[in-house]
């Protein structure tokens, strides 16, 4: 899920004495109490920087040498510059921006990062390279094939997250698609993972692209595993969860996961993760009530119409303001309006197929606690349903500290045993059936 607030980053940047200074270079920027690895890389024609614990890169960097060992670093895009000494394995210095000055040491080499579950083959299972078209949208994807598999061998189509990903839902070099799908390929379940329009060899129009648009893509995909497969259903992550839940209450499925998939409506989840995002940041209660109460009429009125509440109205510091703003810009976006609009509650009745649907305790983007009790409201009985609240995992369903989007990426688990061990074992039920 994309967090609505927009709260600006500090990033930082990088040093080097002429060709000794060449290369990647990385430190550590401590800010408001949280560490940013950044990543500068000084070689070519192009150099530029990277925030990976952001997934940001590739921004653009001007550099100034001197034949002493200085180096002067800025960062136009973000209003940042960087002043360092090199000291031949180290260069020591400071990052400025918006007038505020941290200490910044850089050390050469990039950012490795440990990702053990990424699956390495050989492998038990055949894959095989597939496409499939919505009207201009062409999705390609990786279809895995288990050892005798047949038209009677369960087969589930991956839906990722909200915006633009890889048919592995990578983030942070987390590949958490790609171990739920190697796990089910050796338990006997085919899968389709699939990249999103825009990414990779898939094509199609992004920017007024809503959820409606991207359920239709996975439909697109369901129809054609439905002409090789007699069993088809959906696992879905966050928005992917969502479209599970559209695709079941329209009958498409014969069976889907949830993980965690917004039940509630979109403009709860966004007000809700405005407020854990202030209160993460120190705001205190009455600041983040004003704060929250505003985004949410913002939003009501540019679903419902009215007048939106004006910046200078509001008695908030002036960063919050500025933020409201950022806010008012966000939900102009297309796919932004409809997430608002969206509301799974009214459908949830409708769905005849079995559902499991599991959420992280710890869970910032997503709460656990709301979407797992709208489900277990609104779905009709079925002894096969599974709704289940994780102890201590995050979004991305890793085990946590806090479940701050900040940690993901330094967490080298890319998803909890117990979770997978929880979605393999539901759907190898359905390999009996």
């Amino acid at each position: 899920m994309k967090s609505i607030i927009a709260i600006i980053a500090l990033l930082f940047s990088f040093v080097f004495l002429s060709n000794a200074q060449d290369g990647s270079w990385t430190g550590k920027l401590e800010a408001n109490g949280r560490k940013l690895t950044l990543v500068f890389h000084l070689d070519g024609d192009e150099p530029c920087m990277d925030s990976p614990d952001q997934a940001a890169q590739g921004i653009p960097i001007q550099i100034e040498r001197t034949e002493m060992g200085k180096i002067t670093i800025k960062i136009p895009m973000i209003g940042a510059s960087y002043e360092g000494l090199w000291l031949g394995n180290r260069i020591v210095g400071n990052f400025t921006q918006m007038g505020h000055s941290l200490p910044l040491t850089l050390v050469p080499g990039g950012d490795k990062l440990n990702r053990p579950q990424t699956p390495v083959g050989p492998f038990p299972y055949e894959t095989e390279e597939v496409s499939f078209d919505n009207g201009d949208a062409h999705l390609e994807g990786t279809l895995v094939l288990p050892e005798g598999c047949s038209c009677e061998t369960p087969v589930l189509i991956f839906v990722t997250g909200s915006g633009q990903e890889d048919r592995d839902e990578t983030i942070f070099e987390h590949k958490p698609f790609a171990v739920i799908a190697d796990a089910l390929g050796r338990a006997g379940i085919a899968t389709l993972r699939y990249d999103d329009r825009a990414v990779g060899g898939s094509t199609g129009e992004v920017a007024t692209a809503t959820t409606e648009d991207f359920r239709d893509d996975a439909l697109a995909g369901i129809k054609m595993l439905r002409e090789r497969f007699d069993k088809v259903g959906v696992i879905g992550h966050s928005e992917g969860g969502t479209i599970a839940l559209m695709l079941a209450a329209e009958g498409q499925v014969d069976f889907i996961v949830s993980m965690a998939g917004v039940a509630i409506s979109g403009l709860e989840t966004t007000v809700a993760q405005s407020r854990v995002a202030l209160e993460a940041l120190g705001y205190t209660g009455d600041t983040v009530d004003k704060y929250c109460d505003a985004v949410q009429k913002a939003c009501y009125v540019r679903v419902h119409g009215g007048r939106m509440p004006y910046a200078d109205e509001l008695d908030l510091p002036d960063e919050l303001k500025q933020n409201y703003l950022a806010v008012l810009q966000q939900i102009q976006i297309p796919w932004m309006i409809k997430f608002l609009s969206l509301d799974m509650r009214p459908l949830l009745g409708g769905i005849t197929c079995p559902v499991m649907a599991i959420n992280g305790t710890k869970d910032v983007q997503v709460d656990s606690e709301s979407n797992l009790e709208a489900l277990r409201k609104g779905l009709p009985a079925n002894p096969r349903n599974r709704i289940e609240a994780l102890e201590g995992l995050n979004h991305l369903f890793q085990h946590c500290t806090t479940g701050a989007v900040a940690e993901y990426r330094q967490i080298e688990e890319t998803i909890a045993p117990e979770a997978l061990e929880m979605i393999v074992e539901w759907l190898s039920g359905f390999k009996a059936l």
